[in-house]
């Protein structure tokens, strides 16, 4: 087992050097940041240094609510789904040789409009071009109201404005710097570019001129800089972490977890003088899918999918090999932590009933021994491997088949998979974005239905959520889609992420939110 001992010292050579080194947060991540342009930022570890640099109309609070961000209001007109934004007109550029001798100019409703213009561009192909697809037209106008009208109605609309895709950016730096805005980026956000020595630091430091006061009327951000470093192992970060080198560090690796925390999800004794460990439900569902158009009679049978879904017990899968940091996925697909989630009856762990399921195939198809193939990377093979096992006690031969992530990505796609481990992270906080992987229009590669799932009441179920603004109506629909998915079982969910960080007892202020987005705006730093 890893063993280390905490080093959060305030040690001269770290003090000697930036009397303000205390105000700078430094975290690593593990992945390769590809851009911080905010048409590209699909992925956490491009979302997480653009939420730093940018803004759009809109913003989500740390309980997912629709908060305002530029746009300081805005109204729906249901009948003709426009909706009318009013900016605020205290909003700058970051100071930058781009705008000429005044060094920055105001955001204004055109900026927005160039900015959407610019991801819905072909020539720039950015992969989140989709977020504005149920959008007819948008104009400015005038500097302050921005008008967008959308070609149906789509109660999640909100929620799609407030990714990191529909930041406003300057058609000065794009003219400007062209591709290389990747690694030039200018925005309106809290912090601003400074530096970036890619695979090894990027460096943000403070906006001076920021539009975002706290409740007592301070300027935003209190950080003076952000320091990213790109150590690419989970276990060199933890590392660096207990050694008090960066402040914070999300997810949990197994490299690492058993060392830090218990099985019962609490921190080890001797990390809680100086460290903070902070949870909430994550909006991800790890599950199997069932590829429905397989030609395997196993994955044809309502009775072996069913069978799967009661032979293993979540509960002990997630103790075991999550450290009890994630949620049994008893309830349906749709996560808890998000509206739509209502404890509906999924499948408990009840292996008789699973035997009984099976001895029901085996009679109609007069196949004494079903054999199913599992496809996944090496990530989850803990969690394919205990599957197995309990499977197979009850008369299910699990073959699994373990290859490379993208391999994984690709065959999932094409179909190429009759069982096949994946998970679905939000995109927006409305769980239509969990249900569109059950709308058959949606078959990759036209939409995210993997499984190939198709049901003409839950189709038409899904239309009709389309057209109602009132969440509490939205929600009883989506519950009972969520029903219908799992009476059916094309999928087995296995457990609702959780969001995990493990914080700097010197850092405060930095909260947590289901997309497990990160903030630094708000957060402070001592000595």
């Amino acid at each position: 087992m890893l063993s280390v001992i905490l080093l959060f010292s305030n040690c001269s050579d770290n003090n000697k050097s930036d009397s303000k080194d205390h105000l700078v947060f430094r975290y690593n991540e593990h992945s390769n940041i590809a851009s911080l342009d905010p048409a590209f930022s699909r992925n956490p570890q491009t979302i997480w240094p653009t939420n730093q640099l940018f803004n759009g109309l809109v913003q989500l609070d740390d309980s997912l609510n629709i908060q305002p961000d530029i746009a300081k209001s805005w109204t729906i007109n249901d009948s003709t789904s426009t909706y009318t934004f009013t900016l605020r007109d205290d909003v700058y550029f970051h100071k930058n040789k781009v705008f000429g001798n005044d060094s920055t100019r105001k955001a204004v409703a055109s900026d927005f409009v160039y900015s959407f213009d610019r991801i819905t561009s072909e020539a720039l192909a950015s992969p989140g071009s989709w977020v504005l697809k149920t959008v007819a037209s948008y104009k400015a106008i005038n500097d302050t109201i921005l008008e967008i009208q959308l070609k149906k109605p789509f109660p999640a609309f909100l929620g799609l404005l407030s990714m990191r895709y529909c930041s406003v950016v300057p058609k000065e730096a794009i003219d400007f710097y062209g591709s290389e805005f990747r690694r030039n980026p200018v925005g309106t956000g809290p912090f601003q570019f400074k530096m970036w020595e890619e695979n090894v630091k990027l460096i943000f430091r403070k906006n001076p001129i920021y539009f975002e006061t706290d409740n007592q009327g301070t300027k935003l951000p209190y950080l003076e800089a952000v320091a990213i470093t790109f150590l690419p192992d989970k276990q060199s970060e933890f590392l660096q972490f207990a050694q008090g080198k960066i402040d914070f560090m999300s997810g949990l690796d197994n490299s690492y977890k058993d060392e830090i925390i218990t099985t019962t999800g609490q921190l080890q004794p001797k990390y809680k003088k100086n460290v903070n460990l902070i949870t909430t439900p994550y909006l991800n569902t790890e599950y199997l899918g069932f590829y429905m158009d397989s030609e395997n009679e196993e994955i044809q049978s309502h009775l072996i999918r069913q069978a799967i879904n009661y032979g293993f017990d979540r509960q002990k899968m997630v103790t075991y090999l999550r450290n009890g940091m994630g949620i049994p996925a008893i309830n349906g697909f749709i996560p808890k932590g998000l509206a739509g989630f209502n404890n509906i009856e999924g499948y408990n762990y009840n292996p008789d009933k699973a035997r009984s399921l099976i001895a029901q195939y085996q009679e109609l198809n007069g196949n004494s021994a079903p054999k199913v193939t599992i496809g996944t990377n090496a990530q989850y093979l803990d969690v394919c491997e205990y599957i197995q096992r309990e499977l197979e006690k009850l008369g299910i031969n699990i073959i699994i088949d373990v290859m490379p992530a993208s391999t994984l990505r690709q065959m999932k796609s094409g179909g190429e998979l009759p069982i096949f481990r994946a998970s679905w992270v939000a995109d927006y906080p409305d769980a239509e974005n969990y249900l569109s992987l059950f709308y058959s229009p949606n078959f990759t590669p036209n939409g995210p239905n993997y499984t190939h799932y198709k049901n003409e009441l839950f189709d038409s179920l899904y239309l009709n959520a389309q057209n109602i603004s009132d969440i509490e109506i939205r929600k009883a629909l989506y519950t009972t889609m969520d029903s219908i998915v799992i009476a059916d079982a094309p999928v087995v969910p296995l457990y609702y992420d959780m969001a995990v960080r493990f914080v700097s007892k010197k850092v405060s202020g930095l909260g947590i939110n289901p997309q497990n987005f990160l903030f630094l705006k708000r957060v402070k730093k001592v000595k």
